[in-house]
């Protein structure tokens, strides 16, 4: 278990270097010459035409639609096995983590809408700052090595899986659009089919993966968001089975570790670069103040600490959990500021609270990269200041 979970940390924060510079990338890029090409890239149209099925999106919703459910395939493998037998698997493993998670998602939504109220449309991006990207957060806290506590680790990695699930609730209720009830009825014919295998022990991922290309195309049709096949599809795939000459196995561990690799250094950056290029050039400091940046920036900065820590704090002073092993309320504190790294996961939700990319002229998502950072830069430096005093 301890080196499963050594491995989990390790790629993950590798891949939220390669975000980084991902991100990076797509910054340049977009405020440069290459800005048009840039534009005319995320508006290739691309189409797959079987019979009468006929999809045709650009290459941004492809992404957006298309790749991110493998990344929601993973999060739900992610999930199912931290529930099965993982840190979530007890009631004293799961307490703090979940009352924490609990925090770092009500109270960021809270500071949002105190900005956005009264406005009916920026009200619907009230879920934005509620999510954390446990990749960019871990590949942070890899930065500061063994002056943090692997219990740390652990349960930074265990409140963001729980973000994601609290994230694909939301959207799953939220952002669900003008629902097709045939298309509803075949997703749930491919749901049952998926279930059926599971229930008879059938542990190939070809069975798996074709009912599961249905499932995806049904729910894309439906008006539910189709990153939510994904979770469903994880949530059917086997812990345990066994291969045909009687060997026990893990359909479910070991597609989650072969994901891992496609989604940490494949789907994520190319997710990071379509959707985090933003022309800085026509952005004003007067349109960076108004309600919806500062929501967003200071939900994620301001009230994904004060969230996490102050739900843990309460937590833990009254006897529902404990202070993680060998860690001091500053280290806590530290790695509270670091869930306000948002970055992924609210930009996707970003896109599906507003329907015009550029109805924010852009500011929406300039806030969320700017509330990540800052969340990193100063979680980072508590941490590293605790370090080194305690050194």
């Amino acid at each position: 278990m301890k080196a499963m979970i050594e491995e989990f940390i390790q790629k993950e924060s590798s891949g939220g270097i390669v975000l980084m510079f991902t991100t990076v990338l797509a910054m340049l890029v977009s405020n440069t010459a290459l800005a048009p090409w840039y534009q005319s890239i995320l508006n290739l149209p691309m189409e797959v035409r079987v019979g009468p099925l006929h999809l045709d999106k650009n290459l941004y919703l492809w992404v957006n639609d298309g790749l991110m459910a493998i990344f929601f395939l993973l999060v739900g493998l992610e999930v199912k096995r931290e529930i099965l037998e993982g840190h979530l698997s007890t009631v004293q493993q799961a307490t703090l983590p979940v009352i924490a998670a609990v925090g770092g998602m009500l109270v960021p939504a809270l500071v949002y809408l105190s900005f956005n109220i009264d406005d009916p449309v920026a009200r619907n991006g009230w879920a934005i700052p509620a999510a954390t990207d446990i990749a960019f957060a871990l590949g942070v806290l890899s930065l500061l090595g063994k002056r943090v506590p692997v219990s740390l680790k652990i349960f930074l990695m265990a409140l963001a899986i729980i973000d994601d699930l609290g994230a694909i609730v939301i959207i799953a209720v939220f952002y669900t659009a003008k629902l097709s009830m045939t298309s509803l009825l075949v997703a749930g014919i491919a749901l049952l089919a998926l279930i059926t295998l599971n229930y008879f022990g059938v542990v190939r991922r070809a069975a798996y993966f074709t009912i599961g290309i249905v499932l995806w195309v049904s729910v894309l049709k439906s008006g539910v968001h189709a990153t939510l096949a994904g979770v469903a599809l994880a949530f059917t795939i086997p812990l345990t089975g066994r291969d045909e000459e009687g060997r026990s196995i893990s359909p479910l561990k070991e597609l989650e570790h072969d994901l891992h690799y496609w989604v940490a250094f494949f789907v994520l950056p190319i997710f990071a670069f379509v959707n985090a290029g933003v022309d800085i050039g026509d952005i004003s400091v007067a349109q960076m103040t108004g309600p919806v940046p500062m929501g967003i920036l200071l939900g994620l900065f301001l009230g994904k600490q004060l969230g996490v820590f102050w739900f843990s704090w309460a937590a833990i002073k009254l006897g529902l959990a404990r202070l993680p092993e060998s860690s001091n309320w500053w280290q806590l504190y530290g790695v509270s500021v670091l869930t306000g790294i948002g970055f992924t996961m609210s930009l996707f939700i970003l896109t599906l609270a507003f329907e015009d990319p550029a109805m924010y002229q852009y500011t929406d998502k300039l806030a969320i990269l700017l509330g990540s950072l800052l969340s990193g830069v100063v979680g980072y430096s508590m941490l590293r200041l605790r370090a080194s005093a305690v050194n």
